[in-house]
This record gives structure tokens, sequence and C-alpha cells, in this order.
């Protein structure tokens, strides 16, 4: 019993520091956070307990539900278009794309480039009167995507960037799962005289599914908490019409100083999170585990 009990010490010991740093660096301002959600907290006062008003003053602040409005537009854009986008170059990779050395290196390329640095990119290629792109829309005859003063393209920027940014990691997903997928299953289709069409849909996609709600659930989390385009690219602007709920949050705590609400804020955006992760776990306990 003693030598059982020996190697089991030594795994714990070895696991330690980084579960300490887990609970220092997570876990603890997590607890403090929830804390300090149902006090009334600014720079210079003391924490107030105030209960449940904080949740009660964000649930009925209407910028509140306008970000949240935004988020999930532009979540559901970014996802959807993002899976749609990565299932078809993996499966392009797959079936033997030419020069796939140099293509698997423009794909994955994105993945190399700062936040910073894309959105400087981005601004510059889609500046109204010399970028680029807007130049390229005018020749097609297309509108320009009027992305400092118009909310919509804004949201429409935004989303098109954070997709070009990630599309690298819900790639490698992807197209992992497909190359794992046994070639002789397409052999005995063709030779049964299934299309491609048939091929894809009664062996690919359902052998692809666990890995697409994998990255699903990866993504759906990432993109709820996107900040950084939104706050590099329009600032929540123009007058807050393409604010998310993290620059929401930020606002509440770093500009008007409530980081009571801000607390409450960020509690609301984990149990979205929480909820929707839920979900899509248990779908994926359905597709590996065929569980009822």
């Amino acid at each position: 019993m003693s030598s059982i009990r020996r190697p089991l010490q030594t795994a714990w010991l070895l696991v330690s520091p980084v579960q300490a740093l887990l609970v220092l660096l997570i876990l603890v301002p997590a607890v403090y956070i929830f804390i300090l959600s149902f006090n009334r907290s600014s720079f210079g006062v003391s924490p107030e307990f105030v209960g449940f008003d904080n949740y009660i003053a964000v649930l009925s602040d209407g910028r509140f539900w306008k970000s949240a409005l935004n988020t999930i537009i532009v979540v559901l854009i970014i996802v959807h278009v993002e899976i749609l986008l990565a299932m078809g170059i993996a499966l392009l990779f797959a079936s033997g794309t030419p020069a796939r050395a140099l293509m698997l290196a423009a794909v994955l390329a994105p993945y190399a480039v700062s936040e910073v640095t894309a959105v400087v990119m981005w601004r510059f290629l889609f500046e109204p009167d010399i970028g680029l792109l807007s130049q390229a829309l005018a020749f097609l005859g297309l509108p320009n995507l009027d992305w400092a003063v118009n909310p919509t393209h804004g949201l429409l920027m935004v989303s098109l960037l954070s997709i070009w940014l990630n599309l690298p990691f819900t790639f490698i997903i992807l197209y992992s799962a497909r190359l794992g997928i046994p070639g002789e299953l397409y052999e005995a289709a063709q030779v049964d005289g299934a299309s491609p069409w048939t091929r894809f849909r009664q062996i690919t996609l359902p052998l692809l599914m666990p890995a697409i709600l994998v990255a699903m659930l990866f993504r759906y989390i990432f993109a709820f908490r996107l900040f950084s385009e939104v706050w590099l690219l329009t600032g929540g602007g123009p007058a807050r019409q393409t604010e998310v709920l993290a620059i929401y949050l930020y606002l509440e705590a770093f500009r008007y100083n409530d980081f009571g609400k801000a607390s409450a804020t960020g509690w609301l955006l984990v149990g979205l999170s929480l909820i929707l992760a839920l979900f899509y776990l248990r779908q994926l306990q359905k597709e590996m585990f065929n569980a009822r």
C-alpha cells in the first residue's frame, strides 16, 4: 500500500507548483472579483456592501444590452464564417492542393501577426480615401466600408479582422481531425459508387463533428471576450455604437471607476460563457460517447 502512495505523493509534489500558480493567478482574483461585485467600490472609497444592486444596475442599463447585442452579432458572424472557411480550407488541403507547404504557410501567417500590427494594417488597407482594399472595392463598384462612422460597417470590420486573425487556430483543429480519418473509408465509399457530396455527408462531416464542436466551443468563449480588435479599431465608437461587453466592462472600471459594476459585468460575462460551454460540452459528449 505504501508503495502505491509514494508515487501518488511524488506526483502531487511535482504538480503542486502549477496548482499553486493557478490558484494565485486565477482562483483568488476570481473570488475577489465575485465578492467585489456585491459592493460599491471606487478609487479612494472603502467597499460598501450593496447586495445585488450592481447586477440590477447593469441589467437595467441600456448600454449593457446594446453591448450584449453587438457581442452576439459579432460572435455569430465570427464563429460560423470562421468554421466554414476553416473546414473548406482543411478539405482543400486534404484533397492534395499543389504547393501545400507554401499554402500552409500563407494560411498560418496571421498567427505570427500581433493584434496591434493587424489593426494598423487593416486600418491602412481600408482607409476610405487611399486604402488599397477601399480602392479595389470602388473599382468593382462596391461601397466602401465606412467603419469609422458607420456602426454596421465597424462591426463588420471587427468581425473580418477577428476571423483573419483566428482562422489558423480553427483550421489546425479541423485539418488535424481530417487527417485522422482513415483513407480506406473513402476508398470503400468510392467503390460503392458514392458521390463526393455523399462521401462528405456520410463520412467526413460525422467524423469531423467532435472537432467542429471543440473548435466552436473555444471560438465562442474567446469571441465573447473580444476586446483588442474593437478597442484598437473603433474604440467602441462612434457614440459607443460598436461597443461590446468587454469594452463596456473596461469603461465601467477604468473610465467611470465603478469597480463593483464592472465586477458584476465580468461575472455576467462568465455566466454567459459557462452556459454556452455547457451546451457545447453536452453536444460533444453525445457525439463522442453517444450519451443520452
